[in-house]
């Protein structure tokens, strides 16, 4: 092989690899391992981790389950994080790390609100995550309360495409974007109907519930969305134009 050949064949992966590597720091999954430490609530069914502060819902019929945390202030970053996956392990504690029991992944799907008079653990700046308690005795002795942790950012692996629920009324159409795969987190949103000609810029009421004053009822509906890597994916048509509040609508595609 020529030496021309073989420095082509050597920089095309570089390039790729350094392609990822950017997109990959610009949503936050660098590899890296950071400190923090974890507590959990609600019960080993999930109870009082349902309805959360990304506004999810049901976690188990959003597809989310018991692998979810919440978010320290530092972390949540006032809902946009919201979607976003970590990668967690129990470390430097061997009385109450479980030993062997590897790491855990999960979603964020809800906020850990600082407590300023008794010094809470999700004060700022504190970095850390409130586990589903499934989760947390995945890791850690339950009687251990909280934990040092390390963490970092992973790709979501999510089944199916992006999910769109439609809630509000005929002046106020509010949608949840969920079931966001790789970065997880979405920035933006834009809506788009079948007789509006064009795209609706849409704001971000709370945790991932994005909505518009428009009215687009017995309009088709098409969305962009563009998450915190930067990516952007439009989603033709994904609910027709019979559609009503309060139903959900899979696209797809997914990031």
């Amino acid at each position: 092989m020529s030496m021309s050949m073989a420095m082509f064949h050597y920089l095309v992966p570089l390039a790729i690899l350094m392609s990822t590597f950017v997109q990959a720091i610009s949503s936050g999954i660098d590899g890296n391992w950071y400190d923090a430490h974890a507590t959990f609530y609600g019960d080993m069914k999930g109870g009082e981790t349902m309805q959360g502060a990304c506004g999810y819902g049901d976690l188990f019929e959003q597809g989310y389950g018991l692998e979810t945390t919440a978010l320290s202030t530092a972390l949540f970053n006032n809902g946009l994080t919201c979607g976003a996956c970590y990668e967690i392990k129990c470390v430097n504690d061997p009385q109450w790390c479980i030993k062997g029991a590897g790491t855990i992944k999960v979603t964020a799907t809800n906020f850990c609100p600082p407590n300023f008079v008794d010094g809470g653990w999700c004060n700022p700046p504190k970095k850390h995550f409130d586990l589903s308690m499934k989760m947390f005795t995945t890791i850690a002795i339950y009687k251990a309360g909280i934990i040092p942790v390390s963490y970092r950012r992973i790709p979501c692996i999510k089944k199916g495409g992006v999910k769109f629920e439609l809630k509000g009324n005929p002046n106020w159409l509010l949608v949840l974007v969920y079931n966001v795969a790789n970065a997880g987190d979405v920035t933006s949103v834009s809506i788009s109907g079948s007789k509006t000609g064009g795209w609706i810029s849409m704001s971000r009421n709370w945790g991932q519930n994005w909505q518009t004053g428009t009215n687009l009822v017995g309009q088709s509906l098409s969305f962009k969305v563009t998450t915190s890597d930067g990516k952007t994916l439009l989603f033709s048509n994904v609910a027709n134009s019979n559609w009503q509040f309060g139903q959900s609508f899979e696209a797809s595609n997914n990031f």
